[in-house]
């Protein structure tokens, strides 16, 4: 077992003295600028162009599948090459990308929407594994927590930014003006992470390049997994929380805006002020838990317990369809308990698995995440076509986490024995 026993330093000491990390998280805050404009502009276009909430839907599974299908290449070759090459090169992608949407104006056009979605999304499958990857490499073990949290809160809070604004460029401006400030920060972006002094090779970077030494490779990290149990739990958790409650409260919330609570056109301000809602509570709940656990592996696992009761909780309490302000409290808590799920379990990942598999590691986690993302986004928006009505969807799915919070308890206390014996 891996664990950091360092005391972490703190997040305006690690941005002043580590200068690699500064960039990469320059970056991240400028690309997820506008990955939000452009959640929020996708998001309202489909609703304006088919009224149907299966489509929306479909725009949440196409966003979680295109990642999926590439996740197992993605980690590979974010064990073998330079890995800050692969995001400057992806970041590219996504901007040249991004630029397509400007084209889909008619009902007729939604197919290019899901295609340029696919892409810019199978895109983001290859830098997401590779972040997580390169952190280790430019941070020391004494800052791995902090720079982990750091990274965690900054996508947060570039939900609540992102989202409100785009929101409302969307709301008072529509959907032109979020599509390419979207494109020009994925640019901004890679020009950041160009600025980090990395050159290190990956440990496999002059191995065997072949198509069959890389199934040899994704294999090898299967079987990594498969003989450290824990770890693959963990691997689960962030996609057994999506397909639960938080992929499908995304399609939730967009109707909520467009039928319950209407602010702006097509209820974009009030979309906007949901996810950005649910940002802020993604960003407090882990800074807020970690001072109670630290980087403490047992206490992080408790913490992870905890957060899905919050968000059960927060779940119920937007399944009231009380005033505006009720509901985006409710979003809070949702976001907050999702939050600690995230980083925690990065966390213990990060602390567990060694540097030359960690590719595929991160990749795996983010293949099964996606997937069950995709299942329980389409699951709510075909459900929300149905017979269901929206506050039993909701409270179906308040319940339902009290299942992996209980399972989740039972397997740290056998941890615990285990580690005890």
């Amino acid at each position: 077992m891996s664990t950091l026993n360092a005391t972490s330093v703190g997040y305006g000491q690690l941005l002043r003295e580590n200068r690699n990390f500064r960039w990469l998280w320059g970056g991240q805050v400028v690309s997820l600028l506008g990955d939000w404009f452009n959640l929020i502009a996708s998001a309202a276009l489909l609703a304006q162009l088919t009224e149907s909430g299966l489509a929306i839907g479909g725009l949440f599974v196409v966003r979680m599948l295109a990642p999926f299908l590439v996740s197992p290449i993605a980690g590979v070759i974010a064990d073998r090459y330079n890995r800050k090459r692969i995001l400057i090169a992806t970041d590219i992608i996504r901007g040249i990308t991004v630029l397509g949407f400007l084209l889909v104006r008619r009902p007729e056009d939604v197919w290019l929407l899901y295609t340029l979605t696919a892409i810019q999304l199978g895109t983001s499958g290859f830098f997401i594994p590779t972040k997580n990857a390169i952190l280790p490499d430019i941070v020391k073990p004494e800052e791995i927590g902090t720079a982990n949290t750091l990274l965690s809160v900054t996508w947060s809070t570039m939900l609540a930014v992102g989202a409100a604004l785009g929101g409302l460029v969307a709301g008072f401006w529509g959907i032109v003006p979020a599509f390419i400030i979207d494109a020009l920060t994925f640019v901004v972006s890679a020009w950041l992470i160009w600025q980090m002094a990395y050159d290190r090779p990956t440990t496999n970077a002059n191995s065997d390049k072949s198509v069959a030494a890389a199934i040899t490779q994704y294999l090898e990290g299967i079987s990594y997994l498969r003989s450290r149990l824990d770890q693959f739990v963990i691997t689960l958790l962030k996609g057994t929380n999506a397909i639960l409650i938080s992929a499908g409260f995304q399609i939730i919330q967009v109707s909520l805006a467009e039928t319950t609570y209407v602010i702006g056109e097509g209820g974009g301000i009030s979309l906007g002020l949901f996810f950005g809602v649910a940002g802020i509570g993604t960003g407090v709940g882990p800074i807020l838990a970690r001072f109670v656990t630290g980087d403490d592996d047992r206490k992080m696992r408790w913490g992870i317990a905890a957060g899905w009761l919050i968000s059960g909780v927060g779940m119920w309490t937007v399944s009231l369809l009380g005033p505006f302000w009720l509901s985006l409290g409710g979003t809070f808590l949702r976001g907050f308990g999702g939050g600690i799920v995230w980083v925690f379990s990065t966390q213990l990942l990060l602390q567990l698995v060694t540097g030359e598999i960690r590719g595929r590691i991160f990749a795996t986690e983010y293949m099964i995440f996606t997937l069950l993302s995709a299942i329980g986004a389409g699951v709510v928006g075909w459900a929300l076509d149905g017979a269901l009505e929206l506050t039993t969807i909701m409270r179906i799915m308040g319940t339902a986490v009290i299942v992996p919070a209980v399972l989740w308890s039972i397997w740290t206390l056998k941890i615990s024995a285990e580690r005890a014996e």
